[in-house]
């Protein structure tokens, strides 16, 4: 029974090993400029929270929640923010930056002589993207905190629902990325991406919209990533939490399941 399961288990350490040197390998390449392009990300929705959240929250007022209780237009939009904020950094790394390694840098192509093979890299990269999209994470759960928008509690267990968000939104991006032709096609992406930012119960409850289209939105990845880190932020009680969880979850798994398999097809011709 052990000469069974311990060959299995040296493999799965070996290819975490060579799953994190992919991270490694990331890391080194920084350059100091580097760090500033990765501001754009926290800054983004930090000030779409001051601007609309508090700025237009003056006008708007409180709104209700579920369980009847009122809360600010600030404490509502911050939250939407914070999984935005999980789903730009986690995108801009497995989209764009991941393209370019892929199509015309062919860094890939040279990970593939070695043993790391394309379903670590993808998860690699994945880590990579989490890392940089748990940084904003933290830092806008931080001003939260400051702003009084949620507790330190309620903060501290809010961040690991936005890193599964951002893992989700990596996955997903990933795989979609392997489908793309050129840069033009990632316009495409682009307007998807922002419609799901408007769209997605950010700024008004899903239930403010026509039936249909709030159907629609229930059943969109943000919307359950805005729905989930809400639900811990505000406190607000029930297990409808799970079905969000359980959603992201899935989509991770077949995010890495198809860009894993993409890349094998694109990298062994």
């Amino acid at each position: 029974m052990l000469t069974l399961v311990l060959p299995r288990l040296v493999d799965v350490s070996a290819a975490s090993r060579r799953s994190v040197s992919v991270v490694e390998r990331n890391v080194a390449a920084l350059k100091s400029v580097y760090w500033l392009l990765l501001l754009s990300g926290f800054v983004e929705p930090l000030l779409y929270l001051l601007s609309i959240g508090i700025g237009v929250g003056a006008l708007v007022g409180d709104l209700p929640l579920p369980d009847g209780r009122l809360v600010s237009y600030a404490e509502f939009v911050a939250p939407a923010m914070l999984a935005s904020s999980a789903m730009t950094g986690a995108l801009a790394e497995t989209t764009f930056n991941f393209f370019g390694k892929f199509k015309y840098m062919k860094l890939y192509d040279g990970m593939i002589a070695t043993p790391v093979r394309p379903f670590e890299i993808a998860l690699g990269e994945l880590g990579w993207a989490m890392l940089r999209g748990s940084a904003y994470s933290a830092a806008f759960l931080a001003v939260m905190v400051a702003f009084d928008l949620t507790t330190v509690v309620r903060a501290l267990t809010a961040l690991p629902a936005a890193v599964l968000v951002g893992f989700a939104f990596g996955a997903l991006g990933m795989a979609v990325s392997t489908f793309m032709r050129s840069w033009q096609d990632f316009d495409l992406m682009g307007s998807a991406q922002f419609t799901l930012f408007l769209f997605s119960g950010t700024f008004v409850p899903a239930q403010a919209y026509p039936t249909l289209l709030h159907w629609l939105i229930e059943v969109t990845p943000l919307y359950r990533s805005v729905h989930l880190i809400r639900d811990v932020t505000l406190g607000v009680g029930g297990w409808a939490w799970l079905l969000d969880v359980l959603y992201l979850l899935v989509l991770v798994g077949v995010g890495l399941r198809v860009a894993s398999r993409r890349m094998g097809r694109l990298l062994y011709p």
